[in-house]
């Protein structure tokens, strides 16, 4: 459907006359690229890529102060308007309405959950999940704080709410059912960046890392809800029970309630666990794609995105049996109960013993990435547009 498309114009007495299509003007929510970005604004960043190559939309980036991506989103030709304000929900409430009442954009989508209230314009906004909601203690009071008062409201006001999968799609139905023929579900995409090295450059970054024989990895933020004390446990045991397991690297942003989850890094630290740290991009795909397995057991995901761009990096994976993983992974992965920590140790004994097991899992994982493109979610949500503005 093409709500703004004029049709070409024919006259009787005269010459063709051709009406090209207006491009829709969309304003988008771009609080996820004021801090460094991470997995909300690596979304956003991929779905404004695609659409934008479409040539039908024209977005317009708001953001209460400055966006780590500015320069790409200038070659993208998306200009980003600021107007500063303290606190990413109080500039949502009080100042973006004022902006969107301006009656210059078509349409304003939200990357992050929540919508400003007070605003009428047409609107779509993506829930990745509902950890808020259903596991309220994973998540600092300020997170709460932001989202739930607002939650609710929003996806009722929507004209279109995008769950990033099936399980999140699940969980909005059951929770707010008011809204569930409103739902629809377009996938993550994974960048093309994410994709195997070659033999000889897995080599080169492990002996970098000084790990020569490989190792497993965990990429993602340190928070309870990841489940990293229980895959530490899983190490531990395989360790005891091997001798000399491969070493265990955990690599993303510090997070929160982590004092003794580091204390005990520190001292597994002798006998292989190291915590990288938040790692900037290009190393980050390096490490993942020099990974022997990746390992990924949390609690509750939306989608998981680090799985993802693991299959697509050819390395093999543990996954929790939980929420979106199997969704994501399919038949590509192992999967385990999150909370038998013997479990998780059993199936990492056995991809490092089984060769050839690795090696289906990680050709499979790669057939299976092919359905997470951006490319394919961008054609899905600009549908999703359409739909939200033959609603007006």
């Amino acid at each position: 459907m093409e709500p703004t498309t004029s049709s070409a114009k024919r006259s009787a007495s005269g010459p063709q006359e051709t009406s090209f299509p207006r491009r829709l003007r969309v304003g988008v929510d771009l609080r996820a690229l004021v801090a460094r970005p991470t997995g909300i604004g690596y979304y956003s960043l991929g779905l404004l890529r695609a659409m934008s190559a479409s040539g039908r939309f024209e977005f317009v980036g708001l953001a209460h102060g400055d966006v780590h991506a500015a320069e790409e989103l200038d070659k993208l030709g998306i200009p980003v308007e600021v107007e500063p304000a303290p606190l990413g929900v109080w500039w949502q409430q009080t100042t973006l309405p004022r902006r969107l009442a301006r009656g210059d954009l078509d349409l304003f989508f939200s990357p992050l959950t929540t919508l400003p209230l007070r605003s009428k314009l047409p609107s779509v906004v993506t829930v990745h999940d509902l950890t808020a909601l259903l596991y309220p203690e994973t998540h600092r009071l300020k997170v709460r704080w932001s989202q739930m008062p607002f939650l609710g409201p929003s996806l009722r006001r929507a004209g279109r709410i995008v769950a990033v999968s099936e399980a999140t799609a699940r969980d909005v139905r059951f929770a707010f059912p008011e809204v569930a023929d409103k739902v629809r579900v377009v996938a993550n995409g994974v960048d093309e960046e994410f994709r195997p090295a070659d033999p000889e450059t897995i080599e080169r970054l492990r002996a970098e890392l000084d790990c020569p024989r490989g190792y497993m990895l965990y990429s993602g933020t340190l928070e309870p809800r990841k489940n990293l004390q229980g895959l530490l446990d899983a190490w531990e045991a395989l360790a005891d029970d091997e001798g000399d397991p491969l070493p265990l690297f955990l690599a993303g942003d510090y997070g929160w309630r982590n004092r003794s989850l580091l204390r005990r890094i520190e001292r597994l630290g002798p006998r292989g666990v190291t915590y990288l740290g938040r790692l900037e991009r290009r190393r980050l795909l390096e490490v993942m794609q020099a990974a022997t397995i990746f390992v990924y057991p949390s609690f509750y995901e939306g989608f998981g995105l680090p799985v993802a761009e693991a299959m697509a990096c050819g390395v093999p994976t543990v996954v929790s049996d939980r929420s979106s993983l199997p969704e994501v992974v399919g038949e590509a992965g192992l999967k385990v109960d999150p909370e038998d920590a013997r479990g998780i140790a059993v199936a990492l004994r056995r991809l490092l013993r089984e060769e050839g097991l690795r090696a289906r899992l990680a050709e499979r994982g790669l057939a299976r990435v092919a359905n997470f493109r951006w490319a394919r979610s961008g054609e899905e949500m600009a549908a999703i547009f359409d739909e939200a503005l033959a609603l007006e």
